[in-house]
């Protein structure tokens, strides 16, 4: 059985998300995209693990990522993620938190929902309106894999993709797709089919993901 190291098991895909503090902006020129980007690439030799889709927003970032073993994912981000600290507080002459927190993670079934979160990390851009097509954004994964650009960082995804990626992601998201993809990303909820989902849920003691936000209602 894989084993558990802080929510992360062995030989999984992962959506991984993290935000500036407040919110903030943490991405404010190319100088610091290029500097994460760089740190991505590093990473994937160091700590032997593959991305699939990355996208860096003004105060977020999304990335898929397969690993084989758990424990590299965990070291990769936050050796990314503490890396960037230092240089935007050396580069910014500040000190003290920059990420919201701890980075959201949640296991992705490949099967059935692979396709829709690349589709959706890629077309993040977009989405937010910052583009009008996705091809035109310079720090994700989308313009070089709708080009067929050897990408320094991605690694082929283990599915077929549409023949036409230009067109599929740029095509109006399904709103179900979305919410659904929300809904992991703020509860942390295995991303699948209802069974497979209960079943990783079940297996890796994510049981609590599935409760309803809040407080329980009195009776």
């Amino acid at each position: 059985m894989p084993r558990v190291g802080r929510n992360l098991v062995d030989n999984q895909i992962y959506h991984i998300i993290n935000r500036g503090n407040r919110r903030e902006t943490v991405f404010h020129d190319r100088n610091d995209y290029e500097r994460f980007l760089k740190l991505l690439f590093e990473s994937k030799e160091r700590y032997n693990i593959k991305y699939y889709a990355y996208c860096l927003m003004p105060n977020h970032f999304h990335l898929v990522i397969y690993t084989k073993i758990a424990e590299n994912l965990s070291n990769a981000l936050h050796w990314i993620s503490s890396s960037y600290v230092r240089y935007y507080n050396k580069r910014y002459s500040l000190s003290g938190h920059l990420w919201q927190g701890r980075y959201k993670s949640f296991l992705v079934q490949e099967e059935t929902y692979l396709l829709i979160l690349l589709k959706y990390v890629d077309a993040n851009p977009l989405r937010a309106k910052i583009v009008h097509d996705c091809i035109d954004y310079k720090y994700s994964s989308a313009k070089n894999r709708v080009l067929e650009i050897p990408d320094e960082i991605i690694s082929s995804p283990p599915i077929s993709l549409p023949a036409n990626w230009h067109n599929f992601i740029n095509e109006i998201e399904n709103k179900i797709n979305i919410d659904t993809i929300n809904n992991s990303i703020e509860r942390q909820t295995p991303l699948g089919d209802e069974n497979w989902q209960y079943m990783m849920c079940k297996r890796y003691n994510l049981e609590s993901t599935l409760n309803p936000v809040g407080r329980p209602k009195r009776n």
